[in-house]
């Protein structure tokens, strides 16, 4: 069922009126809301409120009993007219018996039908038939041209990933995207699949195409990738700078105001305040495996809250199914499979691999229809060997489990050897030194002499050209994304190499970004988002083994501000705490 775009506004005593108004607009194939419609057991005026808020256009059935009616006049007629001013909602009133409506204020400015002012119950069944199929088609042009706008600037979806446009085989999941926006009855969807499955992808070509059709109803729309605090297994993160940036997005008067749970609660009504499309991706970082239960308190409210009530839709992307919301009635979770040998073959072809169809499909069954591994090993073949499908057998076989990215790392291990001893292969290293997309003046520190060996050497002479030709090979590859960004499966996989064949170089590397980070900050930060390089600090001093200079300089003087535990107390960053002392 798609999202209501028609909402009729009526007394039952009406209803004779409204039938016959609803017949003429399902002619014309019109999605029309009345409350008919509110299911038994419903709560029928939550209801009513999330259908007025989904509706392009609003016909209200205008006579006595409708101008007397306390309900209508109290709940429906001033939110269908707050929208009208705000937000452009086409408004129609139909006369369909005599009233004095003309000496009714907020009604006699607003252009009535029929256009006569003539109650329909006064014409003939002809004539009343004939002002009803016009106003049929006059609104079905409305509803085409009137979508729903966004509020103007409220939009935010700078903090998801950079992913491919192009997608195949995934019509079903983006249907259920569908499906699950314009069902009232869905507060949460996530999404769940092994890393590289292409559920960042999958998202942003859906959000691409609400979009393209003015957010389908959506008065706002807000996203947000943790994926860019890192996705390995067990790394302890904390949702405390999101929390504090929607908040601000959201706005909130306080943002730092109150405890981890009391912050959730507030972020949770602030998004119910409208038709919000709220989508969080990658949030395995905040989850504890096995269960998928959610470590950050503030999280664990808000999604929770959602999950009861929401006149909008939460999508999340996750390695793990959230335990804490399996059962809560308005949460529903689905499985993402990997891609179809044919819809495989078909994305290899399009990358420009070439082969019998029959033999792409092999070779997609051979990568496990893992989205991430097909892109790599398919740019692979197609810039060093013409696209030939049979050189797949120069990626190296690894005895990693594949459904947790193994076969991504097979070709990773093939890129290595590509790359060796190439300007490539260390700024791939330098990407596995970041949980988060890296910033210019923190490689620019680690460009820097002295040279670091096993990691640095090949780059300390690279001109601006030769840089930027290496950063383009790289793109080239789909190893790194807009900016200097990788996927986090390929940021973990080339950390993890570096950090077994260069330990010296690792540790350098990551107590040159201790020093950046800490130089980052104003001395005594006052938000949490100020707050974020001295907690970046904190990390990159553990990875160095400079673990006491860690706590004393940064976490224990800058952070906590000695005995006022200033970020918790003040700030409410518990989870952010949890995470630096983890």
């Amino acid at each position: 069922m798609s999202a209501p775009a028609i909402f009729i506004c009526y007394s039952h005593k009406d209803e004779v009126w409204k039938d016959r108004l609803v017949t003429q607009l399902g002619v014309l194939d019109l999605d029309v809301w009345d409350d008919r419609r509110i299911a038994a057991g419903a709560d029928w005026f939550r209801e009513i409120e999330r259908a007025i808020g989904r509706a392009s256009v609003a016909i209200l059935l205008i006579s006595a009993d409708f101008l007397t009616s306390d309900f209508i006049l109290r709940e429906e007629v001033p939110r269908l007219l707050e929208r009208r001013q705000k937000e452009g909602l086409r408004v129609i009133p139909l006369i369909v018996r005599p009233c004095a409506w003309k000496k009714v204020k907020w009604l006699s400015s607003i252009q009535a039908r029929p256009k006569d002012g003539q109650a329909l119950s006064r014409g003939s069944k002809p004539q009343y038939e004939q002002h009803l199929a016009d106003l049929a088609e006059e609104v079905a042009e409305m509803a085409r041209q009137a979508e729903i706008p966004v509020e103007a600037g409220r939009v935010c979806l700078a903090k998801m990933p950079s992913t491919r446009r192009e997608l195949f085989g995934r019509e079903c999941e983006l249907k259920a995207l569908d499906a699950a926006w314009d069902n009232p009855h869905i507060n949460v969807f996530s999404l769940v699949a092994f890393g590289g499955i292409g559920k960042s992808a999958l998202v942003n070509v859906w959000l691409n195409r609400l979009k393209e059709k003015s957010w389908r109803g959506a008065e706002r729309v807000f996203g947000w990738s943790f994926y860019s605090q890192g996705a390995a297994e067990g790394r302890q993160t904390s949702a405390d700078p999101f929390i504090a940036y929607a908040l601000r997005w959201f706005d909130d008067p306080d943002p730092d105001r109150g405890t981890p749970w009391e912050k959730g609660e507030r972020l949770a009504e602030l998004v119910r305040k409208r038709r919000t499309l709220l989508v969080l991706d990658g949030l395995e970082p905040l989850q504890q495996p096995p269960d998928g239960g959610l470590k950050d308190p503030a999280l664990h409210t808000l999604l929770r809250e959602l999950a009861r009530d929401n006149p909008g839709l939460c999508v999340l992307t996750t390695r793990l199914a959230v335990d804490d919301l399996k059962e809560l009635g308005g949460s529903v979770s689905s499985d993402l499979d990997s891609l179809e040998a044919e819809d495989g073959a078909k994305y290899l072809e399009h990358l420009g691999v070439k082969g019998t169809p029959e033999e792409l499909r092999e070779v997609s069954r051979e990568m496990g229809g893992h989205a991430l591994a097909l892109t790599l090993l398919g740019t692979y073949l197609a810039v060093g060997y013409d696209g030939d499908s049979r050189r797949r057998d120069l990626v190296p076989r690894l005895t990693a489990e594949m459904k947790q990215g193994g076969h991504a790392r097979r070709v990773m291990s093939a890129y290595e050897k590509w790359f060796e001893g190439k300007p490539e292969g260390d700024i791939l290293s330098l990407m596995g030194l970041f949980d988060r997309p890296a910033d210019a003046g923190a490689i620019r520190v680690l460009r820097e002499p002295p040279a670091m060996a096993g990691l640095t050497e090949r780059l300390q002479n690279l001109s601006d050209y030769e840089w930027n030709v290496a950063l383009g090979n790289l793109r080239q590859a789909r190893l790194l994304a807009a900016g200097l960004d990788c996927h986090p499966l390929v940021r973990e996989h080339f950390g993890d190499q570096l950090k077994s064949a260069a330990p010296a170089a690792w540790r350098e590397a990551h107590s040159r970004l201790y020093e950046y980070y800490k130089a980052q900050a104003k001395e005594y930060p006052d938000t949490i988002e100020e707050m974020a390089p001295l907690y970046a600090a904190v990390a990159h001093g553990c990875q160095a083994g400079r673990y006491q200079e860690a706590f004393d300089d940064v976490y224990k003087k800058r952070i906590l501000r000695g005995d006022g535990f200033f970020s918790t107390k003040k700030l409410g960053a518990f989870g952010a705490d949890l995470a630096a002392r983890g």
